[in-house]
């Protein structure tokens, strides 16, 4: 008579507990057998659509050589500046905008602190020194707007070198312009939300860790010393000359897509046919209009937000 707390699985005789084991046992297999194949899943999703967005910027990378060689024809300078919050995403911009330009006539320019020499000096002359020849276009990683909005929060200038600079700016790029330089002012606006989300990433991700400065982590506490900054840049350096182009940055993809498109729109040069050169209205939106979006936030909240 059999035992009816054995059974014969393949000719051997188990238990009914060793076949309860090996049920669990074949069952956390499976589970972590499916965590590894979502996750692979999930990374071949992130890859392809990493390889879409590259591959949508492509064009309008092309078009960036063909204004190239249009500002050379011309012998035209062009100045674009990118400031913006703590990882805003002007970096990664710059990194698309240049990856696939003609490295003779483009320059990335990102001062650091000014020499006891500088100091002594005009104000601009660090940055003027900087300018492009004719044909060539210079990128500025944060510039002198570093006194409009870091400097003054931070106490890394006086209220009066921060007024000397608010009021001769503005006739300082009337300068730039009137002597034929193309100037562009892009301000990439980050939400708060997005912004801690990234400083996050920074701060446990080794291959990012490198690029959470000290300034970074005051960001977050001082961001209404900041935006009380930003509405007064906006307000008294948003001129017809040099206005100010906003860049919604949450979407890094979408802010890269359409700062590239504005760039382009900037310069007088014949397009390529078909190529949609139209920004997002959700992205891409005037001085003027931040300012009036600011003033409603205040109105309705009470204080300054974006």
């Amino acid at each position: 008579m059999s035992n009816p707390e054995f059974v014969e699985v393949d000719g051997k005789m188990l238990s009914l507990q060793q076949l309860l084991d090996e049920k669990k046992q074949l069952e956390a297999e499976s589970a972590k057998l499916r965590k590894s194949y979502d996750k692979l899943e999930k990374e071949h999703t992130k890859a392809v659509l990493r390889r879409r967005q590259e591959q949508e910027l492509k064009p309008y990378q092309a078009e960036l050589i063909r204004m190239q060689q249009y500002l050379e024809d011309e012998v035209k300078r062009m100045i674009i500046l990118l400031e913006g919050r703590d990882a805003a995403g002007k970096g990664g911009t710059i990194r698309r905008m240049t990856r696939y330009m003609n490295e003779k006539h483009y320059r990335v320019v990102a001062l650091g602190k000014p020499t006891d020499v500088q100091k002594t000096q005009w104000f601009f002359q660090r940055y003027v020194e900087q300018f492009p020849t004719g044909g060539e276009v210079v990128i500025f990683d944060r510039s002198w707007y570093n006194r409009a909005m870091v400097e003054p929060v931070f106490n890394f200038c006086s209220p009066e070198q921060y007024e000397n600079f608010m009021a001769g700016v503005t006739g300082f790029e009337k300068d730039i312009v009137r002597e034929g330089t193309i100037l562009l002012k892009l301000y990439f606006s980050v939400s708060k939300r997005e912004q801690k989300y990234r400083f996050d990433r920074r701060r446990h991700d080794p291959l990012r860790h490198w690029k959470l400065s000290e300034v970074d982590m005051q960001a977050q506490d001082k961001w209404d010393e900041f935006t009380k900054m930003k509405y007064a840049m906006l307000r008294r350096t948003h001129t017809l000359d040099a206005p100010w182009i906003i860049i919604r940055s949450d979407n890094k993809h979408q802010a890269r897509l359409n700062a590239i498109k504005t760039v382009l729109n900037a310069v007088p040069f014949k397009k390529t046919s078909g190529l949609d050169m139209t920004t997002d209205s959700n992205i891409v939106i005037s001085g003027f209009r931040e300012l009036e979006y600011m003033e409603s936030e205040r109105i309705a909240e009470g204080k300054f937000i974006t």
